[in-house]
């Protein structure tokens, strides 16, 4: 009856059941990119000599945590 490719139709119905999960990707990866970018920069700190807030560090490491663990729970599980 539709004269839509079975691909494409398929592709449709998975971005309609998942929307935006391109994008949510790349903010992941953006946001996993930034966290570690920050703890390289607290532990270069640190290996200076400089004092650093405990709580500043706790912070940066449960955002290493959890935006890799975001973009895993993301992902394809075909």
């Amino acid at each position: 009856m539709s004269k839509i490719d079975p691909k494409l139709k398929q592709k449709l119905l998975k971005e309609s059941q998942a929307p935006f999960k391109g994008l949510r990707k790349i903010l992941w990866i953006a946001f996993s990119g930034s966290a570690f970018l920050g703890l390289l920069i607290m532990l270069s700190k640190v290996a200076s000599g400089s004092e650093l807030q405990q709580n500043n560090l706790f912070i940066q490491l449960g955002a290493c945590i959890l935006f890799p663990t975001l973009l895993f729970l993301d992902r394809d599980k075909d």
